[in-house]
């Protein structure tokens, strides 16, 4: 009888975990296979958090692998979240509950794969890996290029003496340094740049880093807008957006992000808005159509939206801003509020509006241009630029 195919559950060794992985991720980026399959994940990611289920506010709990699991979780195509607010997984006890928004993680490998397959770098490039986080798109890097190829940058010092340490263990050397991604970098000229923190826009010194010919793979802020771009010889870098979607975690310079928008939300909850308007067409889901979320997202920037079903299926969005400003739509009551100084559902309207009278193109056909003075998105048709 033919053997049953192996699950990652049932390997008692992490190389055979790693290959498995390297086959799951790697197939459309064969390049990288021997990089995934060599790098001891496991070393990078001791203990992560994972979120406590029906927990409000938000509350996470301390993982580390099964001891009859070992290397399920760990070499699974998943994000393991290693800080929530100041709290490293590191430091934490098993009885800790942080809660708040992660500020630190492993991403994906598959996520990391796919960058670094666009970021097509050659032997002897010098790649720039902005937001070292676990180390692991160093290890990738470094294991492929070598690690005298490979500069690592994060804001968070224990972030990269760890991860210094850790791809010392296995013997991986690249340069690791704590360095602001919106300041000043390491060192004034890099072949490529990737970014596993989102931004927005563009730092300027990143693209005077850029030597000509070289590549930019990073998301922006906000969005889950991917963008992979080539610095061409009149010093414009130029690209497009990609057609899957992305998102990572902002950069910062605090030890956490600001807190969540509860008193807005409070107001805004179910209390009557200074205007009041019927709701004429369907709610939008700004989860399910994440291009019309990014397009909003660009023209009216850093609004929090919440929504929920009621049993009876009936919806509701919030729509949230730092200086107050709300709107609530209600199917079930077919109403829309609004308050405070602008009009939260006017701009999503008017950006819907927009886009489907543009026959809502697809994002991947909007093209970049990122100079030092000016980042934009410009639609198919060159009537409808974002700037960033």
């Amino acid at each position: 009888m033919p053997s049953k195919e192996r699950t990652i559950d049932s390997v008692s060794d992490w190389t055979d975990a790693a290959r498995k992985l390297a086959d799951e991720v790697t197939a459309a980026a064969p390049e990288w296979h021997d990089s995934v399959s060599s790098t001891p994940r496991h070393q990078l990611v001791p203990r992560w958090w994972e979120p406590i289920p029906d927990s409000y506010p938000f509350a996470w709990g301390l993982r580390t692998p099964k001891p009859d699991q070992q290397w399920a979780e760990v070499y699974a195509d998943e994000t393991l979240v290693t800080r929530v607010g100041a709290l490293h997984a590191d430091y934490a006890d098993l009885s800790d509950r942080p809660a708040g928004l992660p500020t630190s993680s492993s991403t994906l490998p598959g996520l990391i794969v796919r960058m670094l397959h666009l970021l097509d770098p050659h032997k002897h490039d010098q790649v720039l890996d902005v937001g070292t986080g676990s180390g692991y798109s160093a290890a990738l890097l470094a294991h492929r290029l070598g690690d005298k190829q490979v500069t690592s940058i994060d804001l968070d010092p224990y972030l990269v003496d760890a991860a210094r340490e850790r791809l010392a263990d296995f013997g991986r050397t690249p340069r690791l340094e704590i360095a602001d991604a919106t300041g000043s970098l390491p060192d004034t000229n890099y072949d490529r740049i990737m970014a596993t923190v989102a931004v927005r826009p563009i730092p300027p010194a990143w693209l005077d880093a850029l030597r000509a010919g070289g590549k930019i793979v990073t998301t922006i802020t906000g969005t889950s807008l991917m963008i992979n771009a080539d610095k061409h010889p009149d010093g414009v870098v130029r690209g497009h957006v990609q057609p899957d979607p992305a998102t990572f975690m902002r950069t910062r310079r605090e030890t956490d992000y600001p807190a969540r928008l509860d008193h807005v939300f409070n107001a805004a909850r179910d209390q009557p808005g200074d205007e009041t308007r019927q709701l004429t067409g369907p709610i939008p889901d700004l989860w399910d159509d994440w291009q019309l979320r990014c397009l909003y997202e660009l023209d009216t920037p850093d609004i929090e939206n919440r929504s929920a079903t009621r049993d009876d299926g009936s919806q509701l969005l919030w729509l949230l801003a730092a200086d107050g400003s709300w709107a609530r739509a209600d199917s079930e009551t077919k109403t829309i509020h609004q308050s405070g100084p602008r009009g939260l559902w006017d701009d999503l309207q008017r950006v819907q509006a927009r886009w489907t009278a543009a026959g809502r193109f697809p994002l991947d056909t909007m093209t970049v241009e990122l100079r030092e003075d000016r980042n934009a998105l410009i639609g198919p048709d060159g009537h409808w630029t974002l700037e960033l």
